[in-house]
């Protein structure tokens, strides 16, 4: 399956029977999939059937979905004046001007009177009806295709960001393992150091005590699990990629799980090469973790 952000545009018009259709779709990132429809008056009405469409597309995404309609001049539908009413209302005010000094009437005043401004209904029957909504509904579904086009584009160019952050975080695990810091002999070296040290300053210590300190701390530091770990979830990350779909949430969690064990890594260090690799981790998951969040 094919990965896909959570942003994307797309734009599809379309002519029926003398009038214009045009969809716009904006998505941008969301948890869910959450559509807000900007209809033209009187077509409210399709909306339950386009929030279908979305949803069956999409599983995350916040969209504004707007359609416009153009009908051409010669459908559009001229206003009826009454002009004996008209008429009849302007002497009225006109009276009443002179006899008690109120305002002159306006002509939007006049024509926003009840009865004087009439606009006919269109005569449209339930089986034009029927064929425009299915055009809107037709345009609405190649605009759809658009979107979910421009999204797998942007989708293919974060998985290839993600395999690379994926591959320097493999790089650096390994880099971790092998650093000389983690060979034992360098380990026993630095711990019978600093316990001569310790020896030195204080010579009423007990040595013995003070060895199986100096091994616990040693066993406490050890950063194979953290390694042993983050070689799985590198594991892990590769498959879901090559798997493609909507691994977002799934993703998140693993940026996650990468953070917790470059943490631990930093903390049980006892070296400063190691801390080193630990802050570049960290760094690199920070980004991968940012990507991810575009993901559906």
């Amino acid at each position: 399956m094919t990965l896909q952000s959570m942003t994307g545009f797309s734009r599809a018009s379309a002519e029926h029977d003398g009038t214009a259709i045009a969809w716009e779709l904006k998505s941008v990132n969301g948890k869910s999939v959450e559509a807000r429809f900007r209809l033209p008056q009187g077509f409210e009405r399709l909306e339950p059937q386009a929030r279908q469409a979305v949803q069956k597309r999409f599983s995350r995404g916040n969209m504004q979905v707007t359609l416009t309609i153009t009908r051409a001049a010669g459908m559009l539908v001229s206003p009826v004046v009454n002009e004996v009413l008209l008429k009849d209302l302007a002497g009225l005010a006109k009276r009443l001007q002179e006899q008690f000094g109120a305002s002159p009437p306006t002509a939007d005043g006049l024509l926003a009177l009840r009865g004087v401004l009439d606009i006919p209904e269109t005569t449209e029957t339930e089986e034009t009806r029927a064929s425009l909504d299915a055009a809107v509904l037709s345009a609405l579904d190649a605009a759809l295709t658009g979107l979910e086009q421009a999204r797998q584009a942007e989708g293919k160019a974060l998985g290839d960001l993600l395999l690379g952050h994926i591959d320097t975080i493999e790089a650096l695990t390994l880099k971790a393992e092998a650093d000389p810091s983690r060979e034992p002999a360098v380990i026993r070296a630095r711990i019978a150091e600093q316990v001569a040290l310790l020896m030195d300053a204080a010579s009423n210590l007990d040595e013995g005590r003070l060895h199986q300190e100096a091994a616990f701390l040693a066993t406490k530091a050890d950063i194979r699990e953290e390694i042993d770990r983050l070689k799985t979830h590198v594991a892990s990350g590769r498959a879901l990629l090559s798997g493609g779909g909507s691994i977002g949430r799934k993703l998140d969690f693993l940026a996650q799980e990468f953070n917790r064990e470059s943490n631990t890594l930093c903390s049980k260090s006892n070296a400063a090469a190691v801390t080193a690799i630990g802050l570049e981790l960290k760094a690199v998951v920070d980004q991968f973790r940012e990507q991810v969040q575009n993901l559906e």
